[in-house]
């Protein structure tokens, strides 16, 4: 499935609503870091997201309660394959590589993984 990307005012409200679960307007603003962005700001964007298929809105009343549709390991997992896809040729081998030479990745993370996916088999 083919997630869009999101723009970083988009992914923060994303990281706030999958932090909060369901959660309303206030709720989210209340969480966001200093200077607290205006409520129409983080309603508009909330529309973007409900238009983009990330976020859900049940109606209460006036209120509305939104949900976030698509998971953060969903969206991770689209980002990181596009990032490999667009930089790497589609190589994950490349990828670790490269991070291993700008020193990104140390070698005990490295060996932390190889067990990972020794045990995973």
């Amino acid at each position: 499935m083919l997630i869009k990307p999101l723009t970083k005012a988009e992914e923060q409200i994303m990281q706030t609503i999958w932090k909060l679960g369901k959660a309303y307007l206030k709720d989210i603003v209340d969480a966001q870091p200093e200077p607290k962005p205006h409520s129409n700001t983080v309603a508009t964007i909330l529309k973007i997201l409900i238009d983009k298929g990330f976020v859900d809105i049940e109606v209460h009343g006036r209120v509305h309660q939104y949900e976030a549709i698509i998971s953060k390991e969903e969206y991770s997992s689209s980002t990181i394959r596009n990032l490999v896809e667009g930089y790497f040729e589609g190589s994950f081998a490349d990828a670790v590589s490269f991070m291993l030479k700008q020193k990104d990745l140390k070698v005990k993370d490295l060996e932390l993984l190889l067990q990972q996916i020794k045990h995973k088999k």
